[in-house]
């Protein structure tokens, strides 16, 4: 949580590190905070995290997400890393995909008879396709952001918003 608080307060300032003459040009970073829930296995968890994208063109951008799932998967935690591109077709809309790994925290379970398996930590490939509108309120984003992340043949849904500040 104090991670998140320090990327806010950096959203807050980010003008202090843009360059004097880019008051014309459109912003290429495009850091942010996500929250939201993650539906798997007909179980739906709170999420959080963090995004940062880099826009080469006004239509091709590439980045990197971490995201958090304190009680998913058993109560274990997952946590969620990615690279991803993006397409910006019109607008504000983005589109990406993005390939990184999931990794599950360990866990016990019962099977009822007294019998307690321990799982441990471990790590599994992701594919996520994801879509996301901007609406700019000054000079910050907010962005309904809906994805689903592929893993080992599962799906699981993320949706919530994110709160960019582009610079």
């Amino acid at each position: 949580m104090l991670l998140a608080a320090g990327v806010i307060a950096a959203l807050a300032t980010s003008s202090a590190f843009a360059s004097s003459d880019s008051s014309h040009a459109a912003p290429k970073h495009i850091p942010g905070v996500f929250v939201g829930y993650t539906d798997a296995n007909n179980e739906t968890e709170f999420s959080y995290g963090l995004e940062y994208e880099y826009k080469f063109s006004n239509l091709w951008g590439a980045g990197v997400v971490y995201e958090k799932t304190d009680d998913a998967h058993h109560g274990a935690g997952v946590d969620v890393a990615l690279a991803a591109v993006y397409l910006h077709p019109w607008k504000e809309l983005r589109v990406g995909l993005g390939y990184g790994q999931e990794t599950v925290g360990s866990y016990d379970t019962d099977d009822g008879h007294g019998h307690v398996h321990h799982h441990e930590s471990h790590d599994e490939d992701l594919v996520r396709t994801s879509i996301s509108y901007d609406f700019h309120v000054g000079d910050f984003g907010i962005a309904p952001t809906l994805a689903f992340d592929f893993v080992n043949g599962q799906t699981a849904t993320v949706f919530g918003l994110a709160f960019v500040r582009p610079f």
